[in-house]
Parts: C-alpha cells; structure tokens; sequence
C-alpha cells in the first residue's frame, strides 16, 4: 500500500449534525476534488456525496448515550463529486468528536463509477470491538434495554488538526518545536489549561511532557511514511506555558495527562484523536538528570489496535474487513 501515500488526499472538518456544515477543509481538496477551500467551507458536506445513500451518513456520528465514551473512527468508501461532475471514489476515515467530525479522505480516481446504494462502514476503534454500525441493531439493542457495549465512564476527546510536519521551516522558531496547530476541538480546555485561541498556530510538541517529545516526533515520521491510522500513547503536561506572561510551572511540578491518540497523516497536515487515560504525577528523575517513568508506551500485539491496512485494502470489494456494515 506505499503507494498510496502519493494519491490525493485531504483533511475535513464538519459539524456533528444533519447539517453537515464544512468547518474547516484542507488545501488537498484542489487535487483531489477540484474544488477550492474557499468555495467548500460552509457548505454541506452531505452535498459533495454523489452515492443515493447520502441521507444515512449522518447517522453514523447521532447522539447516543452508550458511545460517548469512546474515541470512535470509521472507515467507509463513498463516491465523492468532483467539480468537474465525475464522481470519484474516496476511502474516508473519519474521527466522532464531541461536536465535530473529522475527515481524511483518500481519492481513487482510476477506480471506475459504480453506483454504491449501501453505506458500509467499519469501527477502527472501541478496543477493535467488531461492531456492525446498523439501525436494526440499535433498534433491537433499544428494545431489549442493554446498550451495544457497556461504558466504563464518559472520557474527555480532543481532536487536532496539524499542519504538516513536513512543512516546517528551520527558519521560524515556532515550527523548530514542531508542527503549529490549525484546528482545535473546544473540548481541549477539559484536557488541558488552555483554549483554542490560546493554541491556533501554536507548536504542538510545546504541549507534550519533555519526556514524550522524543516519542512523539517519532510518531510522527511514522505517519508520514504511510496511509494508515496509526495509534500512540503519550502525556502531555496539564499546564504549559501558551500565553507570554503566564505563571510558569515547572516541568517537575507539571501534572501530566496521559492519552492515547489516532493519528492519520495526508499530504498537508495531521489528524489527532486524543482519549485521556488518566492523570499522574510527574516522573521522578535519576542521577543523570533523565525522567524515570511508568512504562504506558508497551503494546499488546495481540490485543491492540490494528493499522488500518491490516484490515482494510484499497479495493473495497476485496478487502479482508470483518464485519463491514450496511446501513439499509
């Protein structure tokens, strides 16, 4: 699938809603729909759907209790109008926010037009519970009055869109610390001390405890060398210094928040989703001066995550997913 890595793709951002109203859309969406950013922002998302199916998609992200603690990422093909009138099919992952969704689209164009009367649908997250995303089983799930799965307690989400990590400039010093935040969830001041006008064009790595930030720039090579989800464990420091001014505090008295993020990389930016674990305190140090802590960062092959190419290919009608929904 290294391939795949050159094909057109781009990053979205729409309301929660019926209304699916594009709130932000990355400049990818020239190459791969032909459209400008301009001329998408505000509009429907559900209006760029060419496939009769459109209607059901916002189905998928509807208010229901027993999901709101998870961190919930889709993958689902869909035929995508271009200005030009073709429609061209896109694989689409997107990521349920408290308010939002985020999307990263992938194009297809050699891929030829074929009607997609069924919306299908696979959950990437919920610890890979392989979950049919249909309205019969929350209809039946409802009238049998036990959710599809139980909840262990509400957690805090917070999305990030990112620019490119690749387009940073030894020149800025606010992009020597890493990419500069674009896009933010509101939700972010129930993670951290901050708020979104605090962090819009600020460096990420500023946010991450000194001893992930080695950790997470790693990541993110890893999400620029390929298509796929991909999943990390880190802390970020529950009161950085954003603002000029601000009361410091040290990295050695900075409580740290420990989330698991999803990340997905397209060609001019980064997607986050972050979960909060937990809080801890902040690790102690050795004699050397280097941080002593927990190991959080360990996965479990067996009963981890999967990448996304572990379970979907780029041919929909080959792919190897299980358990591959429709919405009817």
């Amino acid at each position: 699938m290294s391939s795949d890595i050159h094909r057109p793709t781009f990053l979205g951002i729409h309301s929660r809603d019926e209304a699916t109203q594009i709130l932000y859309i990355s400049s990818g969406c020239r190459q791969s729909m032909g459209y400008t950013p301009a001329y998408m922002i505000s509009r429907r998302a559900l209006d760029f759907i060419a496939d009769p199916y459109h209607g059901d998609y916002p189905r998928i992200y509807e208010n229901k209790e027993e999901d709101e603690d998870e961190a919930n990422a889709y993958v689902m093909y869909m035929n995508i109008k271009t200005a030009n009138g073709t429609p061209v099919l896109h694989r689409v992952t997107t990521f349920k926010c408290d308010n939002c969704v985020i999307v990263v689209g992938m194009a297809f164009p050699e891929a030829p037009y074929q009607d997609r009367h069924e919306l299908e649908v696979q959950m990437l997250d919920g610890a890979m519970r392989k979950l049919n995303i249909t309205r019969e089983q929350r209809v039946e799930a409802r009238g049998q009055r036990v959710p599809l799965y139980y909840a262990r307690a509400q957690q805090i989400k917070v999305a990030f869109v990112l620019e490119s990590p690749l387009a940073t400039d030894a020149t800025d010093a606010r992009r020597q610390n890493g990419p500069l935040v674009v896009f933010v969830t509101g939700s972010v001041s129930r993670l951290i001390d901050a708020d979104t006008s605090d962090l819009l064009r600020f460096p990420f790595l500023k946010l991450v405890a000194p001893e992930d930030i080695v950790l997470v720039s790693k990541f993110f090579e890893r999400l620029a060398e390929t298509p796929d989800v991909l999943f990390e464990t880190f802390a970020l420091l529950q009161r950085p210094r954003v603002i000029d001014g601000d009361v410091v505090v040290a990295d050695e008295q900075n409580t740290r928040i420990v989330v698991e993020c999803l990340g997905a990389n397209v060609q001019d930016g980064v997607a986050l989703l972050l979960r909060k674990l937990r809080t801890q305190a902040p690790p102690s140090k050795d004699t050397l001066g280097n941080y002593t802590k927990p190991k959080i960062h360990e996965v479990d092959e067996d009963g981890g995550y999967l990448t996304l190419s572990e379970i979907i290919s780029s041919d929909p009608e080959t792919s190897d997913a299980p358990n591959w929904s429709r919405l009817r």
